[in-house]
Formats: structure tokens, C-alpha cells, sequence
């Protein structure tokens, strides 16, 4: 999975740098949001906790897919913004030790 940036912007509103880039995914299923908050993380250099993958739209027939995100300055700022399913679908899922699947049962 490449990603080529097309466009950064720096909202001061917002207290955020936007951005959107290209995906490509040549040979590969359509990379999972998760994966490319984690690529961008690597390339911008910066805080996970500080990256939102709002949306990644393919391109119908080819391995590429636009996608938009977004580096807040302050966690503070991105749970003040940013809505809980965007928030939601950027967290990765909380691991469920074998003793709590147990007390489940």
C-alpha cells in the first residue's frame, strides 16, 4: 500500500492540518481504515491518538482510493469536533482477555 498526498491545509479554525491523499493498493484488498491511520501515522510523524481517517472512497475498477484526514494539535480539540462514529471507527477494538470471556459465559 502507497499513499501519495495531494493536498495538506492547515485549518487555524480548527486547530488541524487536512489532508488528502491517494491510496494505492495494487494486488491487495482495499486497505481497512485502521491501516491507513496507521501508514499516515508513520509518514506525517505524528501521535496516533492525534489521527482521524474520516473517509476512504475507492475508485470503481482500479486499486486507488481517495481519502481525507485529519491531524488534530490537541486530543481535546478532536473529541470537541469530531463526531463519536468518526472517533469510533479510527480506535482499534479493545482485545478481550481469555478471563473475561470466561466470566461471560
Amino acid at each position: 500500500m502507497e499513499i501519495e498526498f495531494i493536498e495538506e491545509k492547515e485549518n487555524k479554525l480548527f486547530n488541524r492540518k487536512e489532508i488528502k491523499f491517494y491510496v494505492d493498493y495494487d494486488g491487495e484488498a482495499t486497505p481497512k481504515v485502521l491501516d491507513i491511520k496507521s501508514k499516515l501515522v508513520a509518514l506525517l510523524n505524528a501521535k496516533k491518538e492525534l489521527v482521524v481517517v474520516d473517509n476512504v472512497q475507492p475508485h470503481y475498477g482500479e486499486p486507488k482510493a481517495l481519502g481525507y484526514a485529519k491531524v488534530y494539535d490537541t486530543v481535546d480539540d478532536l473529541k470537541y469536533i469530531e463526531t463519536e462514529h468518526v472517533i469510533a471507527k479510527n480506535t482499534e477494538p479493545e482485545e478481550v482477555s481469555e478471563e473475561d470471556a470466561e466470566a461471560e459465559e
